[in-house]
């Protein structure tokens, strides 16, 4: 499972290292510019790449590198159909708007699309049908476009625009540090550096020492302590120097933009780490970014780049592993799998199955997407990575179920659930979420019932408010219809209901439980009542008071008088009239 996300670190990180070869070897602009749109190419694997740049006035984008381009089709481009960054139809195509707007432009079909019908005869004479403009941003600001051409009609997917976007974002750190270098000749010594800080992150990466890794050889480099924290502001990474480690919380304070910059509360420097657009982590250093070198600011770009990749790997293994964890719940809670042939097929995973579980179901306040799904899938694997047994955590629909082992060494269910719904909380940024505690499943193939009646409640709680860690009992007759066909709810929610007026009773030596059966069986009159018991009226609405008290109910909502009415049938029934009944 981890064989596939570590090649495709080697393979990126071979491009990468690649091109930061080419920079540091002081390749001329032009074989630099070929290098990208090659390695462009080789890493997407598409037939085509080519790099435009803005020509000295800043007013067209040229191209001025490529690979699987002809000759005649640049020239064609460059001088008869040129790409415009002012206005009118030369000025409207994909690159002039990825320029423009800072984002990816993908075309799936250049002939269904009016904005490249300028370019639509010259493309098509050569072959190509698909293009996708990517903006090239040095120190912010828009230098030009990654351009990657495909031959058949192709609708870009959101990962491969996120790829690409990488694959830019380290071109644009090329041309910057080319830029630099060639600026800056006479600082050779800083060039051997820039290799030994490249050489050593990437031989990091290389031998699977993650995020950690990296963020130890980084402090080593910078010589201060360096602090990761992840996308919803938990600490991904943490490393000394000199015996200081930065506190979290002064390193999850307000971040700066998606470029190296300060966080003015704190006083540290902050990298994001960037997967195309979205930043999936932060680097945090102490000091001013002032008081960086271009060495110390190169080698937080690298590392940021290594971090990135490191998240990748990681996602991809948690998307493998939580799509087999879904895999094995479907098949849990289908009518024709076998129990036990689930339960050996979750042991690879680190699940033990035939031990006691209880079932714990989360869901995301407000709708539902994709995106929130995710973000409280991940919340409750955090919680869940720190118990031992390992919980079972994966999808069902719009729902986050936990299979929570008995016996936790880490923490029970009830404070599972509430860390769940802190966690959602962080993730989802202030936003909610609701957790249902189902039954306690003694065996696996209990855990079918358990998971869809726990689905009931969570749902009946979301109905009447958010934000809420609720249990069966908690649902009154509502849960109770939930689960008849397990005759020993009714023996839980009877003694959740009534033992409040058996312990008073004994205590008391009162009647409690006995008056309210009489005012139920009398039509809920007080007269009728009293006369039954030979007392006073006022001495039966005295302890009806005390039963509403003891219960936190109001025995004038129909609701109520219901449960406590279910409650004492269902004592007569079961036979569980004598306290300390359920344990």
């Amino acid at each position: 499972m981890s064989t596939f996300p570590n090649n495709e670190v080697r393979r990126w990180l071979a491009g990468v290292g690649a091109i930061a070869a080419a920079v540091n070897a002081q390749t001329p602009l032009p074989e630099l510019l070929d290098l990208i749109a090659r390695t462009a190419c080789e890493l997407t694997g598409y037939e085509g790449s080519g790099v435009l740049l803005t020509d000295d006035a800043g007013e067209r984008l040229l191209i001025s590198g490529s690979h699987g381009i002809t000759t005649e089709y640049i020239e064609r481009v460059n001088e008869r159909h040129t790409i415009e960054l002012g206005s009118g139809p030369l000025a409207d195509g994909p690159s002039s708007r990825a320029f423009r707007d800072a984002e990816p432009v993908p075309i799936a079909d250049i002939l269904a699309d009016p904005s490249f019908e300028p370019w639509a005869k010259v493309a098509t004479d050569h072959g190509w049908r698909a293009i996708v403009a990517v903006p090239l941003v040095i120190a912010g600001e828009p230098v030009g476009t990654l351009n990657c051409y495909r031959r058949q009609v192709h609708e870009f997917g959101d990962d491969e625009l996120a790829l690409l976007a990488t694959v830019a974002n380290q071109a644009g750190t090329a041309l910057q540090s080319a830029r630099l270098i060639r600026s800056l000749t006479e600082q050779s010594s800083m060039l051997e550096q820039a290799e030994d800080i490249h050489r050593e992150l990437t031989a990091v990466a290389l031998r699977a020492g993650g995020m950690q890794g990296v963020t130890e050889a980084l402090a080593r480099l910078l010589s201060r302590p360096v602090l990761v924290t992840d996308d919803s502001g938990g600490v991904a990474a943490n490393a000394r120097y000199d015996g200081v480690l930065l506190a979290p919380e002064e390193g999850s304070a307000t971040p700066p933009g998606d470029d190296i910059g300060e966080d003015a509360a704190t006083g540290r420097v902050c990298a994001p780490v960037l997967l195309g657009r979205e930043v999936v982590a932060r680097l945090w250093l102490p000091g001013r970014l002032a008081e960086l070198t271009e060495l110390q600011r190169r080698a937080l770009e690298h590392a940021a780049v290594v971090c990135a990749l490191e998240v990748l790997r990681r996602r991809t293994a948690v998307d493998v592993e939580w799509r087999l964890r879904g895999d094995l719940l479907t098949d849990l809670l289908s009518e024709t799998s076998s129990a036990a042939s689930v339960a050996a097929r979750a042991v690879p995973l680190g699940h033990d199955l035939t031990r006691a579980h209880t079932v714990l179901l989360a869901a995301p306040d407000g709708p539902a997407d994709a995106n929130r799904m995710r973000l409280v899938l991940g919340a409750a694997q955090t919680v869940a990575d720190r118990c031992e047994p390992r919980p079972l955590v994966t999808t069902w629909g719009e729902h986050v179920i936990v299979l929570w082992p008995a016996a936790s060494t880490a923490t029970g269910a009830s404070d599972a659930a509430a860390e769940i719904r802190t966690a959602g909380r962080r993730a989802l940024a202030g936003k909610t979420v609701t957790v249902a505690i189902g039954h306690r499943c003694e065996e696996v193939d209990s855990v079918r019932s358990a998971v869809r009646t726990a689905r009931g409640a969570l749902e009946l709680a979301r109905l009447h408010g958010a934000d809420r860690t609720v249990a069966l009992p908690d649902l009154g007759v509502y849960g109770l219809l939930l689960q008849l066909n397990d005759p020993r709810e009714l023996v839980r929610f009877t003694e959740h209901t009534l033992r409040p007026l058996r312990e008073y009773d004994e205590r008391k030596k009162a009647t409690l439980v006995s008056t309210l059966r009489v005012y139920l069986d009398q039509g809920m009159s007080v007269a009728r009542a009293a006369g039954e018991l030979y007392v006073h009226p006022n001495t039966v609405a005295l302890r009806l008071k005390k039963v509403e008290e003891l219960v936190d109910i109001s025995i004038q909502q129909p609701e109520a008088l219901l449960r406590l009415k279910v409650a004492l049938m269902a004592e007569d029934v079961l036979g569980t009239g004598v306290p300390g009944a359920i344990a």
